[in-house]
């Protein structure tokens, strides 16, 4: 069922559950370095289940991280962002990728899970991951577009924006599972972990990402990727599922448009490697994007994928 959450229930709930509003250790930088800082220490993995079973190629793609647990500890309390944004083909997370990160999550025992939106029930309906919500038992949590329900959070070493504002439930959960799809935007020609994490931030700030000419102008369009880049200082995803099964590759992020169907579904937790290997499923080079490139030398992550452990399987 889904909860329809405004100012009042939220606060109410805040009071009752002793809601901590400070920034956690899964979902942003510590000691006020950007997110990705230490990253060359560790190797670099990304995990590539491929195969027309959709759910199948999501728990394949997770495993060849080393499994949920790695992620997921038990009685943890996960939040869940798959992309709802349009019905059209192509455009939105598919249901068959979230059931398969809902039953990982069980599996790894969780204790609570819940999708986190300001999107309308409606587009959760419309795109088949409501049923899917359903028949899982777990959480949709709809917030209301109301400020009062979005936490002020620093942006540390932020170039574009000094602050954003993050859906305060979020920083109720243990954990972020961003779960996008890959697919064509209109300014900054991709979608992927970085940009789909606007999803959580108040759709008034991110009002403030679109200068008047963000589709055309290459300076608009270069504000807008940095802008998407400093979010990313803000908010650190545990792990990034990626349904790149299907996806529109013009006409986006709405559709409809022309599709490419890889059937593949990417995972990682390191959001520049993951976005760099979706970019290339359609022929794009990460270096031309600009929000990968600059989150790259921002130090969010690694743009080179001879540098990253790419494990591939299909199902």
């Amino acid at each position: 069922m889904a909860m329809k959450i405004g100012r009042r229930e939220f606060f109410k709930k805040s009071a009752q559950a002793g809601l901590a509003l400070a920034v956690g250790r899964e979902l942003a930088a510590a000691g006020g370095k950007p997110a990705g800082a230490g990253l060359a220490a560790k190797a670099v993995v990304v995990g590539v289940g491929i195969g027309a079973d959709y759910e199948k190629a999501a728990l394949k793609a997770v495993e060849l991280l080393g499994g949920i647990k790695k992620f997921v500890p038990k009685n943890a309390r996960v939040a869940l962002l798959p992309n709802v944004q349009s019905r059209h083909p192509g455009s939105f997370t598919k249901p068959e990728v979230l059931r398969a990160v809902i039953k990982l999550c069980k599996k790894a025992g969780a204790k609570e899970i819940n999708c986190l939106s300001w999107q309308p029930v409606k587009q959760w309906e419309d795109t088949g991951l409501k049923a899917v919500i359903d028949a899982e038992g777990v959480g949709l949590k709809l917030f209301e577009k109301d400020e009062a329900l979005f936490k002020a959070v620093p942006v540390p070493g932020g170039l574009a924006l000094t602050g954003a504002r993050i859906l305060a439930d979020l920083y109720d959960h243990d954990l972020l599972i961003n779960m996008p799809i890959t697919k064509d935007h209109a300014g900054n020609k991709f979608t992927g972990t970085m940009k789909n994490l606007m999803g959580l931030n108040s759709p008034v700030n991110n009002r403030t990402f679109h200068r008047p000419n963000w589709k055309t102008d290459p300076n608009d369009v270069a504000h807008l990727e940095q802008s998407i880049v400093d979010l990313n200082k803000a908010v650190k995803p545990a792990l990034n599922v990626v349904d790149a099964t299907e996806f529109i590759v013009t006409n986006g992020p709405f559709g409809p448009g022309q599709l490419l169907r890889p059937e593949k579904v990417v995972a990682g937790t390191d959001r520049v490697a993951v976005d760099a290997y979706c970019a290339g499923l359609w022929g794009l080079e990460p270096k031309d994007i600009v929000q990968i490139k600059r989150a790259s030398e921002q130090g969010l992550g690694e743009i080179n994928l001879d540098k990253v452990v790419v494990r591939e399987e299909n199902v």
